[in-house]
Formats: C-alpha cells, sequence, structure tokens
C-alpha cells in the first residue's frame, strides 16, 4: 500500500505548473509551495505537469528545479520526478557508473524488484542512456556477483502467489544444501540457478524446506557459504521472497539511520522507490520491529526541506 497521499479532487496539472515557476521566481525558492504540489502527485500527474512547463514556459521542470535546491533534498526531488522505471534505471546508471560505484545500491535495485518490473527497467535504461544495464553491469562487476545479476535479469519468473509443488522445492532445498553447507567449499552456481530461476513464492517454499530438513535457515546457509556482494544479492532476493520486500526494507532503512550519521543515499532511494509501492506496510514493519514510527525516525535523521518532503513521502504515522 503507497504512503503517497494526492488531493481527493484531481488538479489542474497547468495550474501546478503555473504555481511551480511562481515559486521559483524572485530571491530565493518558495520550498514549501513546490513540495506541496509535487509530493502530493503521483506518477502520471507529475509526468504532465512537467509537459505542461515545458509547453507554457519552454523550460524543462527537472533542470530548473535543479538550480534551484541544493543537496539531499535536490538529489530526492529529482529522483521523485521520475516515473518508477525511469527513477529504477537512473538509480542504477548512477551506481554502476558514477564517479562513485555503488554496487551495493546497484544490486538491491536488481534483486528486489519483479520480472514484470525488470523488462521494463531494462528497456527504459537502454532508451534514456543509450546502453544495455548488462553492458554496465559487466563493466562493473565480476564474477559470481556479476552471474548473479546477469541471470536474474535475464531469466523470466512467475510472479504473485503462484503454485508452488513442494516436492521441487524439498529438491531444490536438497540441491543447496549439497552445494553448501554439506560440502567442502560451495558450488555457486547452484545458488544462482535456484535464486535466479525460481519465483519468490517457490524460493520461500525452498527456505521452508530447508529450514525443515536441516533444522537450520537458509538464510543461514548463504551466510555461511557466500560473501560479499554475491551474498548480499542472494540474501536480499531470498529476503524479499521468504519474508517481504516491507520487511527489507524497513530493515534497509533502519541500517541506513543506525548509528553515528546518516546514509542519506540508502534513505532516499528507499523512500522514494517505495512511496507509491508499499511504504504503509514498510512503516508497519518499521514499527514491529524497531518499536519507533518510520517516520519519527526519519524526523530525527534530517532536518530542514529535505526533511519535509521525505516526511511529505512517507505519510504521517498510524495507529498500529
Amino acid at each position: 500500500m503507497a504512503s503517497l497521499t494526492v488531493p481527493p479532487v484531481p488538479t489542474w496539472p497547468r495550474q501546478d505548473a503555473i504555481d511551480l515557476h511562481r515559486a521559483f521566481k524572485g530571491f530565493g525558492c518558495d520550498s514549501t509551495t513546490v513540495i506541496n504540489i509535487l509530493a502530493h502527485r503521483d506518477a502520471a500527474q507529475r509526468a504532465l505537469i512537467q509537459q505542461e512547463y515545458r509547453a507554457v514556459f519552454n523550460q524543462d521542470l527537472a533542470r530548473r528545479i535543479a538550480s534551484e535546491l541544493s543537496g539531499h533534498h535536490k538529489r530526492a526531488m529529482l529522483l521523485w520526478l521520475l516515473d518508477p522505471a525511469a527513477r529504477d534505471a537512473t538509480i542504477l546508471k548512477q551506481a554502476l557508473t558514477g564517479d562513485v560505484t555503488d554496487l551495493r545500491a546497484a544490486t538491491e535495485v536488481v534483486c528486489s524488484r519483479t520480472p514484470s518490473q525488470l523488462q521494463i527497467i531494462r528497456h527504459t535504461y537502454r532508451a534514456r542512456f543509450g546502453c544495455y544495464v548488462e553492458h554496465d553491469v559487466t563493466e562493473r562487476t565480476s564474477g559470481d556477483h556479476q552471474r548473479l545479476l546477469l541471470a536474474y535479469l535475464a531469466i523470466p519468473r512467475a510472479e504473485g502467489a503462484a503454485a508452488v509443488d513442494p516436492s521441487l522445492a524439498a529438491l531444490d532445498a536438497r540441491e543447496l544444501f549439497k552445494a553448501g553447507e554439506r560440502r567442502l567449499g560451495t558450488d555457486e552456481r547452484a545458488f544462482i540457478r535456484v535464486f535466479s530461476e525460481r519465483s519468490w513464492a517457490h524460493l520461500a517454499a525452498v527456505a521452508r524446506a530447508y529450514h525443515h530438513m536441516y533444522d537450520r535457515s537458509l538464510e543461514q546457509a548463504v551466510k555461511g557459504e557466500t560473501s560479499g556482494n554475491f551474498g548480499f544479492g542472494l540474501l536480499t532476493v531470498l529476503r524479499c521472497a521468504a519474508d517481504s520486500p516491507a520487511r527489507y526494507f524497513a530493515k534497509v532503512l533502519h541500517k541506513a539511520m543506525k548509528g553515528l550519521g546518516t546514509s542519506d543515499s540508502a534513505l532516499i532511494r528507499v523512500v522514494v522507490t517505495r512511496a507509491e509501492v508499499d511504504m504503509q506496510y514498510i512503516k508497519a514493519e518499521y514499527h514491529r520491529m524497531y518499536k519507533r514510527s518510520l517516520p519519527d525516525a526519519i524526523h530525527s535523521e534530517t532536518s530542514g526541506n529535505y526533511r519535509t518532503f521525505l516526511l511529505s513521502l512517507v505519510g504521517r504515522d498510524r495507529t498500529y
């Protein structure tokens, strides 16, 4: 369930564009107006606003915002302007080919998205950047990590609560045990095959079968048998499948804000990409696991217009 709130009566995109232009004029930027408009419009409405802004003022709204805002607020707002596929493609491009590569961010995006989402992301990546995402993955990754990402991008999998064959799940659990904990060393290709070819529903059944058959969680086995970005990718797939994406992203947010300092890149990435997807569920999981509301945590770790924007996307606290 999304946390994004939009006006009950549809707004007129041209008027939104005019109001945004007024907010940019003069000395400084009326960030409150910008947030009140853009943080409360869905992807289709934001696209129409950008079309109207270009038509009326002969300017690109994203470029104008980039010139008016700064810091984390600018980064978050520019990502928010994009539609979901373009946003994920942009995060991937920046993570793979930016001045500072962030392979964890790239791995998170690939391994936490559904097959249909990945298909759209691949097409969008090619259209926006003129190259295949597989090419950039190949250039910036290596070994088993590379093989996992390429397989996960390419192989179609069933989605949703598809019927699961318990006997096949047990066979996969046995194969993973033989490939890992039962032998000296690890057959990484077996892990890649099962994790990239099976649906989330099936992989959840494999995790249950593994625990039942060997009295040990599949997550423990992955942690013991793999490491680095490859292990991180497998764990991302497994946690989204066996638990839920909401629980997974609640943990990502907690880690981003835990301890001294904040990983603003992770905070922005999760809030902006999940606000229109499942942020209400993420908030519920966050509260259940950490006994604190997510908005309260964000409020304590951020400030200014950046804080206001993120909290506008996350929404108000709910009663749990």
